[in-house]
Formats: C-alpha cells, sequence, structure tokens
C-alpha cells in the first residue's frame, strides 16, 4: 500500500512540474510594437451565391511599409449570424461552412487566421472554401492586421478593412457524385447523370 501512495505523489508531482513548465512566456513577448502600412490589394467573394454551394472567399494583403509585418493575419466576422430567438444558449448560426481555410493559418483565436511574418512589398492571399447553408442576404466582414497580438497595429484602418454583400438562393446548387471517380460534380453538368 505504501508502494502505491509513493507511487501516486511521485506521479502527481511530475504532473505539476510538467504543467508549471508550460507556463512560459507571454504570447505577445516577440510581437513588435508600432504602426505598420499595409492594405489589403484584392477581395473577391460571389455575391449571388446558391444553398450548398461552394464558394471561394479571397483576401490579398500587402506590406506597403519598409519593414516586415510580424504575423500577417485576417479576421473574418460573418461566417455566422446572430438568431434573435430567446433563451438560446448559444445565439451564433452558421451561414457558410468553413470547408477549407488559409492553408496552416490557423490560430487560436476565433474567425482569425495568420500566415506569418511578411517581408516589405510582399503580399500573401488569404483563400476559404465555404458552403452556404443558410438562405437570405447577409454581409462578410474582414479586417486585416500585422499581428496577433494588439501590439502591433495597421497604419489606416480603412486599408485593411471591408465588406461583402452577399445574397444566398434557397434553391440548392445542382450537384452529383460521378459514380466512376467519386468527385462531386456541380453547376448544369451535375444535370446530366447517368
Amino acid at each position: 500500500m505504501r508502494a502505491h501512495r509513493r507511487t501516486l505523489i511521485a506521479g502527481l508531482l511530475t504532473l505539476s512540474l510538467s504543467m508549471a513548465a508550460c507556463g512560459g512566456e507571454r504570447q505577445d513577448a516577440n510581437e513588435p510594437s508600432g504602426s505598420f502600412a499595409m492594405a489589403i490589394s484584392d477581395a473577391t467573394f460571389p455575391a449571388q451565391q446558391t444553398l450548398a454551394e461552394q464558394s471561394e472567399l479571397k483576401l490579398t494583403v500587402r506590406n506597403n511599409d519598409s519593414k516586415p509585418l510580424p504575423d500577417v493575419a485576417v479576421t473574418v466576422d460573418s461566417f455566422t449570424t446572430r438568431d434573435k430567438q430567446t433563451g438560446l444558449a448559444d445565439p451564433e448560426r452558421p451561414v457558410w461552412v468553413v470547408d477549407e481555410g488559409p492553408v496552416g493559418g490557423e490560430t487560436a483565436f476565433v474567425n482569425t487566421w495568420a500566415l506569418g511574418p511578411l517581408a516589405a512589398g510582399e503580399s500573401k492571399t488569404f483563400t476559404w472554401k465555404v458552403t452556404a447553408i443558410r438562405s437570405g442576404s447577409f454581409p462578410i466582414k474582414y479586417k486585416a492586421s500585422p499581428g496577433l497580438d494588439g501590439k502591433a497595429t495597421p497604419a489606416d484602418t480603412d486599408k485593411v478593412t471591408g465588406e461583402f454583400s452577399v445574397s444566398i438562393d434557397d434553391k440548392p446548387a445542382q450537384a452529383r457524385v460521378d459514380p466512376e471517380t467519386g468527385k462531386v460534380i456541380r453547376g448544369e453538368s451535375a444535370g446530366a447523370g447517368k
């Protein structure tokens, strides 16, 4: 019994020491403070969509500064909408399902993706593949930032924010699965199945 108790205590000590080591330095410790010249140089997303149709949202961020951006990031609000029904535990309801976000861009922040440092004069394109699952008219708001932690800020917020107005038709897009390849065929050619 004593050997079992000693093993248990040793295990708990090891666990608590390893958890303490996870603390480390602050997440924003290495982000430089300052203002950075940057802009969203291109933004595309179809204004007309249909239910179950996959679309691409693309935002290109350009570094107009003479110094690199620490960690170029984009936040996209409005992939969801707020349900007005009272008593819901979570009133946020999806409008689009994010099938694929910017590759390698996942962060711990909700609706924010980051693609790392961006050299002076260079651009990076963020691409989302999304599928509409709710009909109606919805805004999609977006904002780019030179960092994730708020110490690095854009010099001109008007150049890094924007909005799309999207109308989603309640008639689903035609789609079928090709039995020979297993690929999904969308659009008018989807109705020409064998």
